[in-house]
């Protein structure tokens, strides 16, 4: 039995890896055998060999998304909370991963500086994807959760849950 992908993408900031991780936990309270990966943390796993340009983000995003369809094939339900903002990698999943589930976390890039949790946006960092370069906002994801804080993440999640692929 193959397994699913729950795929979250959007910018630095936007709230993936909160409402990915409160997901992943209702997916296991559930009784799914569920797996939380993070962009962040996928860098570190895989060595922190590639930087922040926007060739080695793509070599980074298709890491996770060829990572994701192993697990999946696997039979888990992958929870998979990356920016990854390429069309080619979001295409690439639909195409190859059975069960791929897209979510865009959505929020202004207002919203994003006035949270700057990481600095990124008042630093003037360089390599800060919708910034420095053009990202490439997904055109057909499965959900659009507009984070502008709202609704609190229990309640993104609770969205989620309703329309989710079972």
């Amino acid at each position: 039995m193959e397994g699913k992908v729950y795929w979250l993408t959007g910018l630095s900031g936007a709230g993936k890896t909160t409402i990915g991780r409160l997901w992943y936990e209702k997916l296991r309270e559930a009784g799914e055998a569920a797996v939380f990966l993070d962009g962040d943390e996928l860098r570190q796993v895989f060595g922190d060999d590639l930087g922040f340009s926007e060739s080695d983000r793509r070599k980074s995003a298709m890491r996770n998304a060829r990572l994701c369809a192993l697990l999946a094939k696997q039979g888990f339900t992958v929870v998979c909370c990356t920016i990854s903002m390429f069309d080619r990698v979001r295409q690439w999943n639909r195409e190859n991963i059975p069960g791929y589930f897209e979510v865009y976390v959505k929020v202004s890039m207002g919203t994003l500086r006035r949270r700057d949790q990481k600095g990124l946006y008042s630093t003037g960092e360089a390599d800060v994807a919708g910034v420095h370069f053009q990202v490439e906002e997904p055109k057909c994801p499965d959900l659009v959760l507009e984070n502008d804080g709202s609704k609190t993440p229990e309640e993104q999640v609770d969205i989620l849950w309703k329309v989710r692929k079972h």
